[in-house]
């Protein structure tokens, strides 16, 4: 029986997670990625973008060890695949967080080919803060807004805390890669 509780779910818990997978089969190889990143026993549902208000974000080995087999899970899905040898991918979820754990904020899933990492990490953590810099109604440069020094940004003397989980790999020939990253929500 599906309770009212069950449609007014707000996740108190998030943990980041990622995966690489590799195999002759696409969907094998995109299985083998969400085993590699703890949650291919699942039931997974993809979500928008939204970190509730007072959300905490824990380990991925305290995230896991809650899962249960079946048990339906709520996530924002960064996926790339490629079968092309030699081709970089890489999957990223960036996550912008306000100081102020009454207001909401931002998850990004972004993918790419040809980027590192770092690179991938850092432009989805940059889509996710200007997602929230905009809900707040506040200008946001990159150059400008980053404090270097402190490593957060700053908008308007209001303090984002941001950070990403991030996949790459390399295609080889006769097989296919697939990188995800995944931000878990939890009750």
């Amino acid at each position: 029986m599906v309770t009212q509780e069950f449609f007014t779910f707000v996740p108190k818990r998030i943990f980041l997670t990622k995966g690489v997978g590799r195999h002759q089969d696409r969907l094998a190889s995109f299985e083998i990625a969400l085993r590699d990143a703890g949650i291919a026993h699942c039931n997974i549902v993809p979500i928008s973008s939204i970190i509730p208000p007072g959300a905490k974000i824990i380990s991925r080995k305290e995230g896991l060890s809650l899962l249960k087999p079946g048990q339906i899970i709520f996530c924002v899905l960064s996926r790339i695949d490629t079968n092309e040898p030699n081709r970089l991918i890489a999957a990223s979820i960036g996550i912008a967080i306000p100081q102020d754990e009454t207001l909401y904020g931002y998850l990004s899933e972004f993918h790419a080919y040809g980027m590192t990492d770092e690179e991938a990490g850092e432009y989805a953590e940059d889509i996710a803060a200007y997602m929230l810099a905009s809900r707040l109604g506040l200008e946001f440069d990159p150059e400008k807004s980053w404090d270097e020094q402190k490593q957060q940004w700053l908008f308007s003397g209001k303090i984002v805390k941001t950070t990403n989980v991030t996949q790459s790999a390399i295609g080889r020939k006769k097989e296919w890669v697939t990188c995800i990253a995944a931000a878990v929500m939890l009750p």
